[in-house]
């Protein structure tokens, strides 16, 4: 089995648009290689606003976890998905903040991909 470590990190600036209103974020996405299985091991996740916001991690557009966010937090999530995701599976992310809420999103996802038909 060969294992390598795949990361989406990123800083993401975001104006609320309600707590009922997810916005997507569009560049913060993780697709797991052909050939290839992946869990996701750690998850840190800081924000600047002076509100209470939500991160969404989707599955192939399914809700999977929530991630909330106090005011000028920061969190790390460990072991935050415990069950293996298949080759193809896409993990995006959405945040959902109060109207007119601004600020930067600090993301830092880390997966392990594994290829189980191939010896180390």
């Amino acid at each position: 089995m060969i294992s390598k470590p795949a990361f989406l990190q990123g800083n993401y600036n975001f104006k609320g648009e309600g707590l009922d209103k997810a916005v997507d974020l569009y560049k913060a996405s993780y697709t797991v290689p052909n050939a290839m299985t992946a869990k996701l091991v750690y998850c840190r996740i800081g924000q600047t606003s002076d509100d209470l916001i939500n991160i969404t991690l989707l599955r192939d557009g399914e809700v999977m976890r929530l991630f909330p966010l106090g005011m000028k937090n920061s969190m790390h999530f460990p072991l935050a998905i415990q069950e293996e995701l298949p080759a193809g599976t896409t993990l995006s992310l959405q945040l959902t903040a109060p109207k007119g809420a601004e600020g930067s999103l600090f993301v830092d996802l880390g997966f392990m991909e594994e290829r189980p038909d191939i010896a180390a």
